[in-house]
Formats: structure tokens, C-alpha cells, sequence
């Protein structure tokens, strides 16, 4: 399990530096002149020069990037080119509110897709019909659109909710649940709907094997067959998709803080990239990528748990 767990580790360690060199390369390359932007039209020459000997601008992009990779390797993510603000701190403003937003939704939809996928898999008929047009409807259907129809019916109009706005966990922690309710639903609907089909068709599956044939033959109740066999089983397939849908919660939880109003990394990297920030968002990028690494590397040790033979993969 220690050499599964280091490979995967390693794997992790080489796909950010990957994309956080691909995403220096790419920011790099733009061709826009920061300085000028920072500035504005009216600053003359000199000062522009010297604005883009400040940032670094003027030397080499093997040495701007050798000192980035320097800094980023003692944790320090360089500092905003417009605000002057450190990169680490914006980022520690911003990403506990994506983070809840986007575990809360995940959790939410681990449980429904659970329920749903086993309750279609055991009754079929037209609970199974109504589970897979909900789910072709519930991935059919853009998050922001969710979002727009839960904000208008659940806070505008029957107000059981707020609309806008985060509260911070410290500070109260029902009013922080309930600031991300409704950014958690809009983001889950998607991923219950895909994984709740790999758990019916998984549990399906493992339903017709011919272990669960002889646990029956044993006298074994169904719930017992269902939830201490078959679902374990059942769950490897489900929490592949599960990981895949993780990625897709971190990319809707951009539009989703837009239509909510919360101050997340979604709303720092969208101003960063409208202005040019390139550290800002060079930051950002490289802490969502060792967030997926490390949510999907939690899911590999479970799948590792689930299912012992990937260990030797």
C-alpha cells in the first residue's frame, strides 16, 4: 500500500509542475505589456521601464521562471502585479470559501447518488426510469442555471435562504451553512446525476454475480447482501467518476460564485485573468491542481482499501 500510495504521490507531484510550467509558458507568451496596463496610457516610457524592471519583466524568461519555481518551492507565491497584495494571503481569503462550496457539494452528491443509484438498481421499474431522466436532466442542464433558478425560487421568492453572500465558519456556523446551501446544490446536481448512473449500472453488475447468488443461497437478508457486499463492490467504479466529477465541481464553482456574489478563488482567478495578474493566477492554477491531486489521491487510497488488486497496478 506505501509503494501504491508514493507512486500515485509522485504521479501528483509531476502534474503540477507540468501545468504550472505550462501555465508560466502560456502567461509568459501573451505578449500584453503589464507595465503599460498597470500604469495606464498617460505614463511615459521611462516609467513604464521602470515599472518593468520592478516586476522582473525585463530579465529573461528562464531566469523569471527559475525564480518563481525558487519561491513557489518555499511556499511563497510572489506578490499581486496590480495590488501589490502576496498572492498566499488572497488565497488564503478566498479559497476556504470555494472549498466549502465545492466538499459540501461533493458530499452531497456521494450521498444522493448512493441512494438514488441503489434504489433504481434494487426496484427498477419506474423508479429506475424516473432516476435516469433525472439524471440525463440534471447533466443536461448548466449549473449556472440551477444556480439562477434555486436563487430566484428558494431565496428571492420563498426566502429560506440568502441569495448573496458568504459567512465565514468562525463567525457563525449556521449562518455559514446556510450561505452555502444553495452554491452546494447548484454545483451537486451535475455530479449526483453521473455518478448515480455508474452506481446503478455498478450495483447492477455486482448484483448478477455469483457471489451475491450464493450469499442468498445462505439465507443472507437483501439489505445485508446490498449494503455489507455489493455496494463495497460496487463503489470502486463509482468514486472513479466521483473524482472526475470533483474537477468538474472546481470549474463550475467560478460561474456559481458569480451568480451568488462569494468572494472565492473562482472570483479571484476570473478578476485576475480580466486585469492580467499573472501571479495572482499562476497561483491560483497551481493550489486548484494540488487540490485535485490531493482529493484525488484520498480517492485512490479508498479505491486502494475497496479494492486491493490496483495496488499492485
Amino acid at each position: 500500500m506505501l509503494v501504491f500510495l508514493l507512486r500515485r504521490l509522485a504521479a501528483g507531484a509531476v502534474l503540477v509542475v507540468v501545468v504550472a510550467t505550462v501555465t508560466f509558458l502560456l502567461l509568459s507568451l501573451t505578449g500584453t505589456d503589464v507595465a503599460r496596463n498597470i500604469l495606464g496610457e498617460t505614463a511615459t516610457q521611462s516609467a513604464v521601464a521602470a515599472k518593468s524592471r520592478q516586476l522582473g519583466l525585463d530579465q529573461p524568461l528562464v531566469e523569471r521562471y527559475w525564480h518563481w519555481i525558487e519561491q513557489a518551492a518555499q511556499g511563497n507565491l510572489g506578490t499581486s502585479w496590480y495590488s501589490g497584495d502576496p498572492v498566499n494571503q488572497s488565497l488564503t481569503d478566498t479559497l476556504p470559501v470555494t472549498l466549502s462550496v465545492v466538499l459540501a457539494g461533493m458530499l452531497v452528491a456521494a450521498v444522493l447518488s448512493v441512494a438514488l443509484g441503489t434504489a433504481a438498481a434494487l426496484r427498477g421499474g419506474w423508479i429506475d426510469r424516473v432516476v435516469q431522466f433525472a439524471a440525463v436532466l440534471g447533466t443536461a442542464v448548466p449549473s449556472f442555471l440551477i444556480a439562477l433558478v434555486l436563487a430566484v425560487t428558494l431565496a428571492v421568492q420563498l426566502g429560506w435562504l440568502p441569495a448573496t453572500g458568504y459567512v465565514a465558519l468562525g463567525d457563525s456556523p449556521a449562518d455559514w451553512l446556510r450561505s452555502i446551501t444553495l452554491p452546494a446544490l447548484s454545483l451537486a446536481v451535475a455530479a449526483t446525476a453521473a455518478t448515480a448512473m455508474q452506481v446503478r449500472g455498478a450495483l447492477i453488475d455486482v448484483l448478477r454475480a455469483d457471489f451475491v447468488r450464493t450469499l442468498r443461497a445462505r439465507g443472507l437478508t437483501t439489505r445485508s447482501v446490498v449494503f455489507r457486499h455489493a455496494l463495497r463492490n460496487a463503489a470502486p467504479p463509482a468514486l472513479t467518476v466521483l473524482a472526475l466529477q470533483f474537477i468538474g465541481l472546481i470549474g463550475g464553482a467560478v460561474v456559481v460564485e458569480k451568480v451568488f456574489g462569494l468572494p472565492g478563488i473562482g472570483t479571484l482567478a476570473n478578476s485576475a485573468a480580466v486585469r492580467g495578474d499573472a501571479p495572482v493566477l499562476l497561483g491560483t492554477v497551481v493550489v486548484t491542481v494540488v487540490i485535485v491531486v490531493a482529493v484525488n489521491l484520498l480517492l485512490d487510497i479508498a479505491y486502494g482499501w475497496l479494492n486491493p488488486k490496483v495496488r499492485v497496478s
